[in-house]
């Protein structure tokens, strides 16, 4: 059976695909494997926060939302995958 996702999981996983390149919410919504409310939360927060930045282009006649990772989010992802490498070399090592 698979484990549930923790919200910490969720948001980095949410800021990776930002980081990859999808900037819609609908997409970013499928590439992390959530529902639409979850998904409008997550975002939210991570506005909130810094690690993610909103962009509304007015042009059209409907109004478009558009994210793109921040320097802080950038961070924040650069510092659990140096977490998560580690914590791989230390299971290396105390299996070993």
């Amino acid at each position: 059976m698979p484990r549930r996702r923790s919200k910490l999981d969720i948001m980095l996983n949410v800021l990776s695909v930002v980081r990859g390149g999808v900037d819609k919410p609908t997409r970013i919504m499928y590439a992390a494997n959530l529902s639409w409310r979850p998904t409008q939360r997550i975002l939210r927060s991570l506005v909130q926060r810094g690690l993610l930045r909103e962009i509304e282009d007015t042009e059209s006649r409907r109004t478009k939302r558009r994210y793109e990772i921040t320097e802080k989010g950038m961070r924040v992802l650069k510092y659990f995958d140096k977490a998560r490498d580690l914590l791989a070399i230390e299971e290396i090592l105390s299996f070993g």
